[in-house]
């Protein structure tokens, strides 16, 4: 497997041939397993393919199997190396001083690569005053109820009057609409989707676009542009909470998410088994690597109460905990196994969401009251 500073090298040495005096530059390099991200600065999306082949060949040789390029133009800085950028990893920093550290166009960068987020900055969801609590719900694998978690947090919230919305951001497993019972489609006003209410949670998936469960069949940068568009093309309106159902694992769409919003928070799911626990230590990394703040782990089926009330622990116990105190993180909660017992001919059924008076409804209303204390606590 690639270490980082194997990856950095093959890729400056293959761009070096393309940009004279750091005109093409490397940023926010990620290596997962031999899963390669990066930024090439100096170059726009499709304008030097010649370019892109060189770097994948590089990369290839250097052991990388897959890899997922961003191109933004006229921000490559020759004298901020790429081992000083992007988070973990970084082990010396640029020696010139700001000033000096001017691109092609005369300006020093200002911030982090934004990657698919370039341009959105000025969006009023995403500005620091808007008073928008982000909050992105990950796992390391599939299958711990992160969905599950998603929408009955959501859900809670706006039990406790908050203005909250949902970005199903799991776009090849998208499952929000169905897991709220959502069988509407989104209007567009005034060229502007309208997201889906219910529960008081506004939503917007993947699943309200594609006909008939159909697949998802697309590279890395699309999924970018589509979690893009659910910020440029949305009409949210004010919100106090906008969570965000992240795909499982740290891939394209975990990286962009990272970069297109610094200010979000997170909250990692898992459930009791050693080996679910492990792995989500992985989401949880990532989150610290790219300087996102973890507000706590909640443990999904930590535990199946049975109809005589003895407690059987299914999956292991003690994995949520461990989970928790390897990422100096709180224990939210510990949600036992089950499903809400909700019948279809009620007027807002859903297969997904509990009801607030039941023992898993009461235990989301507690996570979100601690959530809400949390994030408000930091408010300026």
């Amino acid at each position: 497997m690639p270490t980082r500073e194997e990856v950095i090298s093959a890729a400056e040495s293959a761009a070096a041939q393309f940009g004279a005096d750091g005109l093409v530059a490397i940023r926010d390099v990620m290596v997962r397993d031999r899963h390669v991200s990066l930024t090439v600065l100096g170059v726009s999306e499709g304008a030097n393919p010649s370019l892109e082949g060189a770097l994948r060949d590089a990369l290839a040789r250097a052991g990388a199997e897959t890899v997922h390029f961003r191109f933004r133009a006229g921000e490559a800085r020759a004298d901020a190396p790429a081992q000083a950028q992007g988070g973990a990893g970084s082990s010396r920093a640029a020696d010139k001083p700001a000033a000096a550290a001017a691109g092609a166009g005369g300006q020093a960068s200002s911030g982090p690569v934004r990657g698919h987020g370039a341009g959105l900055e000025a969006h009023p969801l995403l500005q620091a005053g808007s008073g928008v609590q982000f909050i992105a719900i990950a796992s390391g694998k599939g299958g711990v109820g992160k969905s599950t978690v998603t929408v009955n947090l959501a859900v809670a919230l706006a039990r406790r009057g908050k203005r909250v919305g949902i970005i199903d951001a799991d776009i090849y497993g998208f499952s929000i609409p169905d897991m709220m019972g959502i069988e509407d489609r989104p209007q567009i006003e005034n060229e502007r989707v309208i997201p889906i209410e219910k529960f008081g949670v506004q939503v917007m998936s993947m699943g309200f676009f594609v006909e008939d469960n159909a697949p998802i069949v697309w590279r890395g940068p699309m999924l970018g542009k589509m979690l893009r568009n659910f910020f440029s093309e949305i009409e949210w309106g004010e919100l106090d909470y906008l969570l965000l159902d992240l795909p499982p694992g740290t891939g394209d769409v975990a990286l962009d998410v990272h970069q297109l919003i610094p200010q979000s928070k997170e909250i990692i799911v898992t459930t009791p088994h050693a080996t679910a626990a492990f792995v989500a230590a992985r989401a949880g990394a990532m989150a610290i690597k790219t300087e996102h703040e973890i507000i706590g782990v909640i443990e999904n089926m930590s535990h199946y109460v049975s109809k005589s009330g003895e407690v059987e622990y299914v999956f292991g116990r003690g994995g949520g905990a461990r989970l928790a105190e390897s990422l100096n993180s709180e224990l939210l909660a510990q949600i036992p196994l089950g499903a809400p017992d909700n019948h279809l001919s009620e007027p807002d059924y859903s297969p997904s969401v509990y009801k607030a008076d039941t023992e898993n409804g009461k235990l989301y209303l507690e996570v979100a009251d601690r959530v809400i204390d949390k994030c408000e606590a930091q408010r300026p």
